[in-house]
C-alpha cells in the first residue's frame, strides 16, 4: 500500500492555509470572464468565490476548513484569523440570510463562547432557520441563494432541495441544537438529512443527483454531479461526530448505510491517479479537486469513526496523493470547478470553468488534515 509522510502532508498543508488567508482574485481575472463566453464554457459565480472577502458559502466552507485545522494543531494564529474575520464582517454589517450565508455560522457556532455576539449572532440565525426559512413541500429547507448581495436579492428556487444544503445550513443547526441543548434543532437537522435522502439518493448506483423538484416532480436531469456527493459524504460523518448519542439508532444505521453504499460506488469510480470527475460517471468530464477533496475528507472520517470496514484506505492514500499533486509551490489548489447552480443536462457541468476558489483550498485542507489523524 502507498504511503503517506506526515512532513510532506503538514508541508503541504501549510501551504494551502497561507494562500487561502491571503487569496484573492486573479491576476488574469479579465481572461478567464473572456474565456467564460465562449460557446463550450460556464463561468459560474467564481467572481464571489475567490478570496476570503465576501460572506457567503465558499468562505463559510473556507473557514471550516481553518477550523478544522485549528482544532488539530491548536495554532493560536488560526483562530486569532477566524475571530478577526468574524469581527470585521460583523462590525462592517452581514448580508440577507439565505441557505449559502448560513454557512460561516457553522464555524461561528464552534467559537461562541469567545464572545457573546458571538453566541447571539448563531441563537439569531438558527431562529431564521427555524421560523423564517422558506420550505418545501414535506418541510424541506428550500435552497435560497444570493442574487445580488448589496442589493439583498435572493434566488429562490422555488420548491427545491439541493445536496448543498447540507454542509452550508444542516451541520450548523445540529450544532447549534447540541450547543444550547435544543432537541427541535437537532430533530430538524436529521429531518433535513432524511429528506435528502429519499428524494436525491439514488437506489440503483448509491450516488446522489444534485437537487429535487417538488414542483417538477424530477431530479432534473439526474446528474451525479462529485462535489455535490462530497456534501454527504463529509456532512454525514460531521453529523455522526456532532451528534453522537444522541441521533436515535435507527436513523443513524439509515444514514450510514447510505453512506457506506455511496462510498463503495465511488470507489469504483475513482479515477486511475485518485481523484473523481466532475461528472462521476463520466470518465470525458474533467477532474475535479474540491469535490474529490470532499469525498476524501469524508471517508476518511469514516475510517477514524469506525464506520466503514476495513479496505478503504488504499482508495484515500491514492485521493490524498493526488490532491497534493494538484497543489502548486505557493499553496494554490488547481482544478477547482467554480460556483455552480442546478443545470439540465451533462455538458452543464462539464462546462463549469476551473480556477482557484476559497471552498477548493478549504476542502483540501479538510482532506489533508483528517489524513494527519
Amino acid at each position: 500500500m502507498p504511503v503517506l509522510q506526515r512532513e510532506d502532508l503538514e508541508n503541504t498543508l501549510n501551504r494551502i492555509t497561507d494562500r487561502l488567508k491571503n487569496l484573492q482574485r486573479p491576476e488574469n481575472e479579465a481572461e478567464l470572464l473572456k474565456k467564460g463566453q465562449q460557446p463550450d464554457k460556464i463561468i459560474g459565480l467564481f467572481p464571489r468565490d475567490f478570496g476570503m472577502e465576501p460572506w457567503d458559502w465558499p468562505q463559510g466552507v473556507g473557514l471550516y476548513g481553518m477550523l478544522v485545522r485549528y482544532r488539530q494543531t491548536g495554532d493560536p494564529a488560526v483562530k486569532e484569523y477566524l475571530c478577526g474575520w468574524f469581527d470585521s464582517h460583523m462590525k462592517e454589517g452581514l448580508p440577507r440570510e439565505n441557505i449559502n450565508t448560513t454557512c460561516p455560522l457553522l464555524t461561528l457556532a464552534h467559537l461562541a463562547d469567545e464572545k457573546p455576539e458571538y453566541r447571539k449572532l448563531c441563537d439569531q440565525w438558527a431562529q431564521w432557520l427555524m421560523k423564517e426559512l422558506p420550505r418545501t413541500e414535506e418541510g424541506g429547507f428550500q435552497h435560497t441563494t444570493t442574487k445580488d448581495a448589496g442589493k439583498g436579492l435572493l434566488n429562490m428556487n422555488e420548491n427545491q432541495i439541493w445536496i448543498d444544503t447540507l454542509f452550508m445550513s444542516v451541520l450548523f443547526l445540529a450544532k447549534w441544537g447540541v450547543t444550547t441543548e435544543r432537541s427541535d434543532y437537532i430533530d430538524e437537522a436529521v429531518h433535513q438529512f432524511l429528506i435528502m435522502v429519499k428524494y436525491l439518493y439514488d437506489k440503483r448506483t448509491g450516488l446522489f443527483y444534485h437537487a429535487w423538484s417538488f414542483s417538477e416532480r424530477s431530479n432534473f436531469d439526474e446528474v451525479f454531479w462529485c462535489r455535490g456527493n462530497c456534501w454527504y459524504t463529509a456532512a454525514c460523518m460531521d453529523l455522526m461526530e456532532i451528534l453522537g448519542d444522541r441521533l436515535n439508532p435507527s436513523v443513524r444505521q439509515i444514514l450510514t448505510d447510505t453512506y457506506k453504499a455511496q462510498v463503495r460506488a465511488l470507489q469504483a469510480l475513482q479515477a486511475e491517479d485518485g481523484l473523481w470527475h466532475t461528472v462521476l460517471d463520466d470518465p470525458d468530464s474533467y477532474e475535479e479537486t474540491s469535490g474529490s477533496a470532499g469525498i476524501l475528507y469524508g471517508v476518511l472520517k469514516g475510517i477514524h469513526l469506525g464506520v466503514l470496514p476495513d479496505g478503504y484506505e488504499v482508495m484515500a492514500v491514492r485521493g490524498i496523493q493526488a490532491v497534493m499533486k494538484q497543489t502548486g509551490p505557493d499553496g494554490t489548489v488547481a482544478g477547482v470547478s467554480a460556483g455552480t447552480p442546478v443545470g439540465n443536462g451533462r455538458e452543464h457541468y462539464k462546462r463549469i470553468m476551473t480556477a482557484p476558489m476559497a471552498y477548493g483550498q478549504s476542502l483540501c485542507m479538510m482532506a489533508l488534515s483528517e489524513a494527519l489523524n
